[in-house]
């Protein structure tokens, strides 16, 4: 096997490897939200694994905010020396779970055992996302490791069959899912060639002030002020429990939240709720490289 797998590795000496700078973001496609007026037939379709955005850049594995990931060396033994994007994930409904292991200063090593490397794309790769597709599905069988798993893709026929998809996937615990658009290249942007499809829309943004109780909150947490990095501010009063109403998410931290559409005059997200704190951002979302 090792043999086997360090021809394979040499084989791919073409992909330029330049590690990051510490502390640098690394270059990440981010997806848009899913909206109707697309060719759905262009799309490759898989689900949305609820975890942390991981990049191992040929030496390092990586958040999107550009922190070094401390995992145990077994984790990442072998990997090729080329870039790959992908979820760090603990199973469905376990974010979490998965933030609290990713972000040890000492990796756990029995902890590390619950997670999952979930690959979706090859960032260095010259061809298209099919193409891509391909090439990383035999790199993680070359890898051969049962927590580097290859994300599989499928085609839908219409939208109706896509809601279906969407409504089992949700059944079963998932989170929603993702739509890759197969003659994509892949750019370090937010684009329509990567889109997020859920029951609703989310979003993150950063705690800017505490607003206090009134009523049965007296004395605790009415609601969070949050900011988005493009400087909307808006007011997050539901989704919080009483404990997050007690010890509230700390000033400067990103939340996510979650919405079903935008006021048209205001701009402000309709029907905002808070669903919880993102300790695995540090830099603002939507940027060419969170």
């Amino acid at each position: 096997m090792r043999t086997r797998l360090a021809a394979f590795l040499l084989a791919l000496s073409f992909f330029p490897v330049t590690p990051l700078a510490g502390g640098s973001p690394p270059p990440l496609m981010l997806a848009n939200h899913f909206h109707a007026d697309i060719r759905l037939a262009d799309y490759w379709v898989s689900e949305k694994f609820d975890g942390v955005r991981g990049y191992w850049d040929g030496e390092r594995l990586l958040t999107r905010g550009g922190e070094l990931i401390q995992a145990p060396q077994w984790f990442t033994s072998g990997w090729p020396k080329l870039p790959l994007d992908g979820e760090l994930w603990a199973g469905r409904g376990r974010f979490s779970r998965a933030v609290s292991i990713i972000r040890q200063a000492q990796p756990d090593d029995a902890a590390w055992r619950e997670v999952h490397f979930m690959l979706f794309d090859l960032p260095a790769h010259p061809g298209d996302f099919s193409e891509r597709d391909a090439e990383l599905k035999r790199i993680v069988a070359a890898i051969h490791q049962p927590w580097v798993q290859h994300v599989a893709q499928s085609r839908v026929g219409d939208l109706a069959e896509l809601r279906a998809v969407l409504a089992r996937v949700v059944r079963q615990g998932g989170e929603g899912l993702v739509l890759h658009r197969g003659a994509s290249l892949y750019r370090a942007e937010r684009n329509d060639d990567l889109l997020k499809f859920k029951p609703y829309q989310d979003a993150e943004a950063r705690v800017v002030a505490h607003l206090p109780g009134k009523g049965k909150y007296a004395g605790m947490l009415g609601a969070l002020e949050v900011e988005t990095a493009a400087g909307l501010r808006f007011r997050l009063g539901t989704g919080l429990s009483d404990a997050q109403r007690r010890a509230p998410p700390p000033l400067g931290c990103w939340v996510t939240y979650r919405y079903n559409g935008i006021n048209e005059k205001t701009g402000i997200p309709r029907f905002a709720r808070f669903m919880r704190v993102r300790e695995d951002m540090e830099t603002p979302p939507g940027t060419a490289a969170p």
